[in-house]
């Protein structure tokens, strides 16, 4: 039996004791990345220092962080799909590469975690146009004692991973395979397409970078970049088959027993999505987002309310009930001081936008009678009761039939299969730039929204805070506590203030130094656990002083004419400015 917490400890101090210096578990909302709603993966919030950009822990990294999901949320309900997980990630920014990374993945896996040679295969990438065939881990791998028949080469959508954005470092991975039957022995050959076969670790090995004109060349700092779920991992260790049966699901599990009265075995689907949904809800409001209707607080509301439904398929009907359910979190994940900090606030949250969504369901009955006067509903007129009132398809069917209304199931499947391409697409245009192109005029706008928080600071008063970024190449928006709508004086001086601070021809400088020198020195940052022993903190002059991951200009010369081009509300006492740098032309 290993436990969440020792499987953590395990791996954080074997690569600490092979000179990995451990960071932070970052926020769920990315810090510099316009292109995703959320933090995916470990690597997430490296992208800078994956982009050769020197890490102020060094070149060689471990930890375990916290990630949100939201593409597959259709396919949570069967064993391994979760919204919310935990990935052990190691790392080597322009350090160690192949050979020595898949023998530290070996021995962590075959000394510390004890897994048998028998359980074991690995795949390889088989090389394309792009990238020839990757022999060199198949050596490292046989002079570890993996036999051929163990080893299978695979194309690039199985063994490439990257870039994130168009262009940006990417390379060829190797995973690796555990086979989880007890009763039943390994296979002697290896068939990567047999379900009992499950991947437990990915060794990324970053080599190249793709150019603008779609070219592949080698890289300048070859990285390498892991990824190990933890909630995959305890349940394959504990010789469990669902992963809703390990330590870190369980409680919700049999809380969800007792509120129902109805057993996990005849509702596994349901009960699954109400813990994933009630699980991940928790975590991003103790970020501090709130439910609303668009972006992360759009993908919060969802998730209650999928867990609410879920909880009407089962036959439930009380209220508050989303909340008894999140408090298993809190006992779960004790190790997460943020998350115990903010437990009424969570609380309060969850139970609010629980009522709001009864009342929706109210009004969305009332619908349901307008729509079904001819006797008749079709896809559309179903399609909106699920979206806009929250209403399961089953539910539909039944009050259907319970009143003699005529309607077909498969006409709402084709309306829903319709948006889910639509919605597929537009997240998949959410990563088409970002962090890993580093257009210049994301840089320009990232530079640009350190000197916007410092003249807000000056016009509106020093307890102004950064609540939250977006940088795209077309514009910045920066987020901002503040209780009421800005005057056109204020907006004009803010400006002014940071065009007056490019004129001067400041040079940024980067200093890196403790969180407790940074704050000493007045740097701007929330100085609670987020930070390790190291900072990177950017100077404007006098004007500016910062801790940031970057990037970064090196002259405000370089930045053009700042422009506010709106200020709005982002959310109750938050505020949101969007801005622009135009060229300047003599």
């Amino acid at each position: 039996m290993i436990t969440r917490k020792e499987l953590i400890n395990n791996y954080t101090e074997f690569f600490e004791l092979n000179g990995h210096k451990k960071i932070k578990n970052s926020s769920l909302v990315p810090e510099n990345d316009p292109t995703v709603l959320f933090t995916t993966a470990g690597m997430h919030p490296l992208v800078p220092f994956l982009l050769g950009q020197p890490h102020p822990e060094g070149k060689k990294l471990v930890n375990f962080q916290k990630c949100i999901r939201t593409g597959d949320i259709e396919e949570v309900g069967n064993t391994t799909h979760h919204t919310f997980f935990e990935m052990l990630g190691n790392w080597s920014l322009g350090d160690y590469f192949k050979k020595e990374a898949i023998q530290l993945s070996f021995e962590f896996l075959t000394k510390i975690l004890k897994i048998p040679l028998e359980r074991f295969a690995v795949t390889i990438f088989e090389g394309n146009e792009n990238a020839p065939k990757d022999f060199e881990s198949e050596k490292v791998w046989k002079s570890l004692g993996i036999p051929a028949n163990r080893i299978t080469f695979l194309g690039k959508k199985d063994n490439w991973w990257g870039p994130a954005g168009n262009v940006g470092p990417c390379g060829p991975d190797t995973e690796m395979f555990y086979w989880k039957l007890n009763n039943v022995p390994a296979p002697e050959k290896f068939d990567p397409e047999n379900k009992n076969w499950v991947e437990i670790w990915n060794d990324v090995l970053m080599e190249y970078e793709k150019t603008k004109d779609g070219k592949y060349i080698e890289a300048k700092q070859k990285n390498i970049d892991t990824g190990m779920g933890v909630e995959r991992m305890i349940t394959i260790l504990n010789g469990l088959e669902d992963n809703y049966e390990s330590e870190v699901w369980k409680p919700l599990i049999e809380k969800i027993e007792k509120i129902s009265q109805k057993k996990y075995t005849n509702y596994k689907k349901e009960m699954r999505i109400i813990a994933d949904h009630t699980k991940a809800a928790t975590f991003i409001l103790a970020d501090e987002i709130i439910p609303s209707n668009s972006e992360q607080g759009y993908v919060l509301r969802r998730l209650i309310r999928g867990a609410i439904r879920n909880l009407r398929k089962i036959g439930i009907e009380k209220k508050n009930l989303i909340w008894k359910i999140a408090e298993e979190v809190f006992a779960i994940y004790d190790d997460y001081k943020h998350l115990q900090k903010r437990k009424t606030f969570i609380k309060e949250e969850l139970e609010k936008e629980e009522e709001k969504f009864e009342k929706t369901l109210d009004k969305g009955l009332k619908e349901f009678q307008k729509m079904s006067k001819d006797k008749k509903i079709n896809g559309k007129e179903a399609f909106l009761l699920y979206q806009s009132y929250g209403f399961p398809i089953e539910m539909i069917d039944e009050i259907a039939k319970e009143k003699k209304i005529e309607f077909n199931p498969e006409d709402f499947k084709k309306e829903f299969e319709k948006h889910k391409e639509l919605s597929q697409t537009a997240s998949a245009g959410k990563f088409k730039s970002g962090l890993a192109d580093n257009t210049t005029q994301t840089t320009k706008l990232h530079t640009a929204a350190h000197l916007l928080l410092a003249a807000l600071q000056k016009v509106l008063g020093p307890e102004i805070q950064q609540k939250g970024s977006n940088i795209n190449p077309e514009r910045l928006r920066l987020d901002f506590n503040f209780d009421r709508k800005l005057t056109e004086e204020e907006k004009e001086k803010i400006e002014n203030i940071v065009n007056e601070q490019i004129q001067k021809n400041q040079e940024i400088v980067r200093e890196e130094m403790s969180p407790e020198k940074a704050k000493k020195q007045g740097a701007q940052g929330i100085f609670d656990s987020k930070y390790g022993n190291k900072v990177s903190v950017y100077t404007i002059g006098n004007f500016s002083k910062e801790i940031c991951t970057g990037p970064h200009v090196k002259n405000t010369s370089e930045l053009g004419r700042f422009k506010i081009k709106k200020e709005q509300s982002s959310s109750a006492g938050v505020r949101r400015i969007k801005a622009t740098l135009e060229e300047i032309t003599h």
